[in-house]
């Protein structure tokens, strides 16, 4: 049961930011005794993706950066984020914070998260300090990616996180729902939705459409002030800033996003000046590239609190600027993790600082029984169908990697078979739980992989000039090294279709080598006959992708994935954001 504490950073800090330094601190027998310190504590999850109950969640094995980003957190993977910890890692940690070793560590440490065992460590982190000093926040892709957040269109969540005692949170999948859903869920949670990025065009204006501040067109509340530990903390929100590309910007035609990283230093410079806030934290959904060097262009900004990118990074990083220090984090994804941060804050300043990122072991920590019955109840009226069993795995099905996983390969291989398609195309996205070998596949994991409310399939002919095109537009939104310009979600997964990319390329460039699975080569003119689902632009035309997964899972009965399709990978050999490749480097 020993292990290490966490780091901790310490910090001598001014307005613009913090110096820091760390130390070791001593072996402790419980994971979730520390000592408080300080006169605030923030504590921060994000990404949860609406996983209420406890799951299995292996972290990527591929998670490669590019340019600035090529080494530093959170593109570091296995044993190559191991080796440049400031504490010596245990195999919990290892198991939370690696791929390494999942199954076996799964077996023994058992699952993760849940919000019945999340809300008793938060309510011991917040038991530690004493009420009104501390804050919940919460970053977003909350109300998503679960079958009973799809069914009861996040007020399940939203009920969740009333109980959880959220104070303020931020979004991105939040705006997956239709507009007027996405405010009906707002106006029943009982904390703050804060976002600076969020715009209400003129015309819809015009037309009567609801807005926070007519003078400045914010949809949301840009900024909240809390008094914790008594000191003004500022909390201002940044949601995902590509919601309208990254997904169907005909669910919300009234509102505009984008970084608005100077419309972000005005707001930090008035929260700072005329509402006298003695610390200043930015609730991000940027993704954490995105959040580094939005640090390295403001001022005054003490902590940004990230997510998107569902990267569990243990130790921050600390990011210069015109003005000092800037500490970014990021909480990793699915209720897998707490992240505590305490403060020493004087007047004006942040004198100094703690940060541990707490992996929600579900084996240790008691599940809250207020919330275990909420959890039931909103269960209770479709188990039938969750627990369907549909196939026997005799592989670990994973998701979560810059390149295809396990269980997105089931999902291309169903679409190719149901769809009596020669090629799949299915969207990258970072979120879905994992299942061990031997388990059962139920309709719940099937969920866990496609819930959201645009799942139609569809088949249709593409030209080879059409396919490259998309895979050329995929890898430089992920690749790119400008951070500004990615959009989150990783590499488009494939079936049928192998080929070489060069994630150092320029655009255009970095897809080649296209042929089919027997071998032969992709032709720019020719059309093939392609299967996918989750368009964006539009709604396709056939039924939700979870029917053709479970049709085909339940004709197979039995499945084995030892290998997903993976493309050769060229000139990233020996980056230490990858591990155990599966597919060939050159």
């Amino acid at each position: 049961m020993d292990r290490r504490e966490f780091l901790c950073l310490m910090g001598s800090a001014g307005t613009a930011g913090l110096l820091s330094g760390c130390r070791h601190g001593e072996l402790r027998s419980n994971p979730y005794e520390y000592p408080s310190f300080g006169n605030t504590r923030l504590l921060h999850f994000t990404d949860c993706h609406a996983q209420l109950s406890p799951i299995y969640f292996r972290e990527p094995n591929v998670n490669i950066g590019v340019g600035s980003a090529k080494g530093r957190s959170p593109h570091l993977v296995g044993n190559h984020l191991l080796e440049q910890l400031k504490f010596v890692a245990t195999e919990r940690d290892t198991y939370a914070f690696t791929h390494l070793d999942f199954s076996a560590y799964a077996e023994k440490f058992g699952k993760v998260g849940g919000f019945a065992h999340l809300k008793t460590l938060i309510d011991q982190m917040r038991g530690e300090v004493g009420e009104g000093n501390s804050l919940l926040l919460d970053g977003g892709d909350t109300w998503q990616g679960s079958a009973t957040a799809l069914w009861t269109r996040g007020r399940d969540m939203v009920d969740a996180c009333n109980l959880l005692g959220v104070d303020v949170m931020t979004g991105h999948w939040e705006f997956s729902y239709l507009e007027r859903e996405v405010l009906q869920n707002i106006a029943r949670f009982r904390g703050e939705f804060i976002a600076q990025n969020i715009r209400v065009s003129e015309e819809a204006q015009f037309e009567g459409a609801g807005v926070f501040d007519e003078d400045t067109g914010h949809a949301f509340k840009p900024f909240t002030i809390r008094t914790v530990g008594g000191r003004r903390i500022a909390v201002i929100g940044q949601a995902f800033p590509y919601t309208p590309i990254a997904n169907p910007s005909r669910f919300i035609p009234d509102w505009s996003f984008g970084i608005r990283d100077a419309e972000m230093q005005e707001l930090v410079d008035d929260v700072r000046t005329n509402h006298r806030a003695d610390a200043v934290v930015v609730l991000s959904h940027n993704g954490m590239d995105v959040d580094v060097k939005m640090a390295g262009r403001l001022t005054g900004v003490d902590f940004i609190l990230g997510g998107h990118t569902h990267d569990g990074v243990p130790e921050p990083l600390i990011v210069s600027n015109a003005g000092g220090q800037t500490v970014v984090t990021n909480a990793g994804s699915n209720g897998k993790f707490l992240a505590v941060l305490d403060l020493d804050v004087g007047e004006g300043r942040v004198n100094d600082y703690r940060y541990r990122l707490l992996p929600v072991f579900s084996n240790y920590l008691a599940a809250d029984q207020s919330m275990q019955a909420h959890i039931d109840s909103v269960r209770e009226p479709f188990l039938d169908k969750l627990n369907e069993p549909l196939a026997e795995t005799e592989s670990l099905l994973y998701r979560r990697g810059n390149f295809n996983g396990t269980f997105d390969q089931v999902l291309c291989d169903a679409l190719m078979e149901v769809g009596g398609a020669e090629i799949s195309l299915s969207p990258g996205f970072r979120w879905g739980t994992s299942v061990l070998a031997g388990e059962t596949v139920t309709m719940e994991h099937v969920m866990n992989q496609t819930a959201i409310t645009y799942p139609e399939t569809y088949v249709r002919d593409m030209a080879g000039a059409e396919i490259k095109t998309i895979l050329e537009s995929v890898a430089d939104n992920l690749f790119h090294q400008d951070p500004y310009l990615q959009q989150g979600g990783d590499m488009v997964r494939i079936g049928g279709l192998n080929f070489t990319c060069d994630p150092l390329a320029a655009m255009d460039a970095r897809i080649s080598e296209m042929a089919l699975a027997n071998g032969r080569k992709i032709e720019a003119s020719r059309t093939y006959k392609v299967a996918g689902w989750a368009t964006v632009a539009a709604k396709s035309p056939g039924p939700p992708i979870w029917e053709w997964v479970a049709e085909y899972l339940r004709a197979q009965k039995t499945i084995r994935v030892d290998k997903p399709n993976s493309p050769r990978l060229r000139n990233v050999s020996g980056n230490p954001g990858l591990s155990d490749y599966s597919g060939n480097l050159e």
